[in-house]
């Protein structure tokens, strides 16, 4: 095993997967998965099996998204560094696409961890895809590529990928040999394989493996005079990619005698997740927000049939699922006002130095539209007397976002001494001009949070084959964090109340305008999924909230089971990782391995 590592190469394999009914469906199964090898014999699936690089749909002239899938995925070196990966695009059946007749998807990366889409780009003269071969020939300066298609088999060359220009193609044979290996993915249908370095492959299993704490580091000794001087004493926590993180540890002094000198022992325990999946049942759409000294609790209540909002208070934000936690009804129902369904997806912002919540709601017509309300001076979250009456949210002119779509999951977005809203649009739903639902994002008016300060500008839609599984075609639930030089506005897509629901990325510079979309990138692949933690089905529509002792954690709903419809309510610690990334998938086992939990440390005192 040792030799194997010692060797300079390593290989990488391109696949799709068999889809699988119910458990892993066809616009998951038709993308791209690497998987990796020392042997070039047994491969080892990056990304838990699950697909790094999507098909993505079209927009009709309608405005509706003919959504699509790939296969025949192939990998190769580019002659000025890094390698391409092309794909047939197909049907998200994985039938072939007329849409698609000649064209190729093309993406381009510098390592297999950031990717960059080149877009459907033409095959000169080539027909309907079935499978593609590009190589680079080194002594050529050319690159070849070889498909077959519905006339037979063809070669093609190009000396400069830039503009995409191959020759027109002659007669050839298809010598691809099928090569069977020792051990593959489940699921996996062979795409091609490539040589890689073996230092890219090794760092390959960890950027898009799952992390684990390995080990710790804390001083053996230390010079106390009181309990609380130990007490201060934090560990760091080191994981499988280098990355640490601080902990707390809950000290036992009590075996310390600190008016007598002496070298003494103590023990400790690591501070690790408080919070096991499920903390509730029946609950979508999580928020955890800090309000003069205590913690709160808001979500969609799908007990209640999503008729009111509905908030808990602690002292601390794990105490705030704790059986007799008190649910405190904040707006009922009210016909007279209009306020009878879809209550929806509440968050908590401060706007202008101002409490409101932001939601959406419906009248006696299904539609839910965004609204928000506000905390009257000196009043309590939990009265419900405290809150003026919901306004439904305008446009910069006075007219309402829409007239003719629903609107909803409107949150808030403070960066760069500027605030923004952002939320999700749909117009045409459960009809066949259904756009799927989208994120738009506008400049917000501090003064009357209620109403827009600028144009809404389309910020994403459900193009992705991840975005769109199954008929589900959702953009929905932002919500941002930031640090020091990034923001990060994590949202969900497909089905709400599906197993394969799941939460991707995007990211910009807070000093930037994030009323531009330019100015944001959005990531090619989800962060969030039912395979990143094992018994979590569903994962999305979260939220992000700080604990006093400086962790950020992610708030999200999801199921126990990939049949359940009955969404749950889950929190776990977001760590980043060496690269700098945000990870929301660190378990509560791998965030405090608990073989690792119990510490000692010897305290000198006098």
């Amino acid at each position: 095993m040792e030799e194997m590592y010692q060797r300079p190469q390593g290989f990488l394999m391109a696949y799709t997967r068999t889809p699988e009914p119910g458990v892993y469906p066809s616009g998951l199964a038709g993308s791209v998965h690497f998987a990796v090898s020392r042997d070039g014999k047994s491969f080892e699936a990056l990304q838990h099996n699950y697909g790094v690089l999507f098909a993505q749909a079209d927009v009709t002239k309608e405005n509706t998204l003919n959504t699509k899938s790939l296969k025949s995925p192939c990998v190769f070196p580019l002659a000025d560094g890094g390698w391409g990966i092309a794909a047939v695009r197909v049907t998200e059946e994985g039938k072939t696409d007329p849409d698609s007749r000649g064209k190729l998807l093309v993406w381009r990366t510098a390592d297999f961890m950031e990717f960059t889409f080149l877009g459907l780009l033409p095959l000169c003269g080539a027909g309907n895809l079935e499978h593609i071969r590009i190589r680079y020939d080194r002594s050529l300066g050319q690159y070849a590529a070889v498909w077959t298609d519905e006339a037979g088999c063809w070669k093609s060359h190009s000396t400069d990928l830039q503009g995409w220009c191959f020759s027109e193609p002659e007669p050839a044979v298809w010598d691809e040999e099928a090569v069977t290996f020792p051990s593959l993915p489940h699921g996996a249908v062979l795409g091609d394989v490539t040589v890689i370095p073996g230092e890219l492959c090794d760092r390959l299993r960890v950027y898009w493996g799952r992390l684990f704490h390995m080990d710790t580091i804390l001083p053996e000794e230390m010079r106390a005079a009181s309990p609380e001087q130990v007490k201060a004493v934090r560990a760091v926590a080191v994981y499988s990619d280098g990355s640490t993180a601080p902990k707390t540890v809950d000290w036992d002094t009590s075996a310390v005698d600190f008016s007598r000198p002496g070298v003494y022992e103590v023990k400790g325990t690591l501070r690790g997740n408080p919070y096991h999946f499920p903390l509730t049942q029946g609950t979508g759409d999580p928020v955890i927000v800090p309000w003069e000294g205590k913690y709160y609790y808001l979500s969609t209540s799908d007990t209640t049939g999503d008729i009111g909002l509905y908030v808990r208070e602690a002292d601390r934000p794990e105490d705030l699922f704790l059986p007799d936690t008190k649910l405190h009804l904040i707006l009922d129902l009210d016909e007279e006002k209009g306020f009878l369904q879809t209550f929806w997806a509440p968050e908590f912002h401060i706007v202008g130095g101002e409490p409101y919540i932001f939601f959406a709601v419906s009248g006696k017509v299904w539609g839910p539209q965004c609204h928000v309300m506000h905390l009257k001076p000196g009043g309590h979250f939990t009265d419900p007397d405290a809150w003026e009456t919901p306004r439904r949210v305008q446009k910069q002119d006075g007219s309402f976002l829409t007239e003719d779509g629903i609107t909803l999951d409107m949150t808030c977005i403070k960066a760069g001494g500027r605030t923004y809203a952002a939320w999700s649009y749909r117009f045409g739903m459960g009809t066949p001009l259904d756009t799927g639902s989208m994120l738009y994002i506008a400049p917000l008016n501090e003064e009357k949070p209620w109403q827009l300060a600028g144009e809404p500008a389309l910020l994403s839609r459900p193009l992705l084959s991840w975005e769109n599984l199954e008929t589900t075609i959702n953009n929905e639930g932002p919500y941002v964090f930031q640090t020091k030089d990034r923001v990060y506005l994590a949202y969900s897509a497909g089905s709400a109340n599906s197993y394969t629901y799941a939460a991707g990325l995007l990211t910009a510079d807070p000093n930037s305008d994030l009323a531009n979309p330019a100015n944001w990138k959005k990531g090619l692949t989800p962060v969030l999924t039912y395979y990143s933690v094992d018994g979590e089905y569903g994962p999305g529509h979260n939220s992000f909230f700080g604990d006093k002792e400086g962790n950020l954690w992610i708030a999200y709903h999801g199921e126990t089971d990939p049949t359940s419809r009955v969404r749950c309510a889950g929190i776990r610690r977001v760590h980043f990782d060496l690269q700098g990334r945000p990870r929301f998938d660190l378990s509560a086992e791998r965030d405090v391995n608990p073989a690792l939990s119990h510490v000692t440390m010897r305290v000198r005192v006098g």
